[in-house]
């Protein structure tokens, strides 16, 4: 498992040094700022995952530091903040925080907001991350891992030739392929008699086109071949 970067920025060492101790006791990797300005140095050099940021600081506060590093970076921000600090607070969240803990705190208290909002984050990444076997098309959706298709997100059931024939298409949407090159891709074969491909296509329109005979993915390109329509 990839370890996670925390930034620690608050200008009471005694404090910082607590909470550096106990997130590295958990496996995290921590760097530590006294205030605003160096934590934004650091966040210049290092790749950070979370920030937990002091409120009151010199130079630079955590309500500022928050309102510049939000300009660059998404990761998760949590405020520290003293009870009497309740209008910061407010204005923390309002200005990209994720969650405040209010001073002082118990180390398992903090550990659990981390860990809730690194769980989150990770979660948000992932939906970003491209999926290079998941191949879309407006509603129509072919999962080469699970080889599974959907339109509308509703299953659709094709046989081994009808899914290989689709997901060629699929994954050079706007393409036209001839009935010899489909033929010839999914058989692994030189093609001799491809009026079996026509058969192909009319069922695969019949399972994945609300209107068959006015397609919406799957498009005859007459007397070229067939193509899956790119979608805007």
């Amino acid at each position: 498992m990839e370890m996670n970067h925390v930034l620690v920025v608050e200008d009471d060492k005694e404090i910082r040094e607590g909470v550096k101790i106990y997130l590295k006791s958990q496996g995290y990797e921590v760097y530590e700022a006294a205030d605003g300005i160096e934590g934004l140095k650091v966040l210049e050099k290092e790749e950070i995952h979370l920030a937990i940021v002091d409120i009151m600081m010199p130079r630079l506060d955590g309500i500022r530091m928050t309102m510049k590093l939000r300009g660059k970076y998404d990761f998760p921000v949590i405020m520290l903040s003293a009870k009497s600090e309740e209008v910061d607070k407010v204005m923390g969240l309002n200005i990209g925080a994720d969650d405040y803990v209010t001073k002082p705190f118990t180390p398992m208290e903090l550990m659990a907001r981390v860990n809730s909002q690194l769980r989150r984050y990770r979660k948000f990444m992932e939906r970003l991350a491209p999926r290079e076997n998941i191949h879309v098309i407006g509603g129509l959706e072919i999962n080469e891992d699970t080889v599974e298709v959907s339109v509308d997100g509703e299953p659709v059931r094709l046989t081994p030739i009808e899914y290989k024939i689709l997901l060629l298409l699929a994954k050079n949407p706007g393409r036209v392929f001839s009935s010899e090159e489909i033929y010839e891709r999914v058989w692994q074969e030189k093609a001799i008699n491809t009026d079996t491909i026509m058969v192909h296509v009319r069922n695969i329109r019949e399972k994945i086109e609300l209107d068959p005979k006015n397609p919406k993915y799957l498009k005859v390109v007459w007397g070229v071949g067939y193509k899956i329509e790119k979608q805007g």
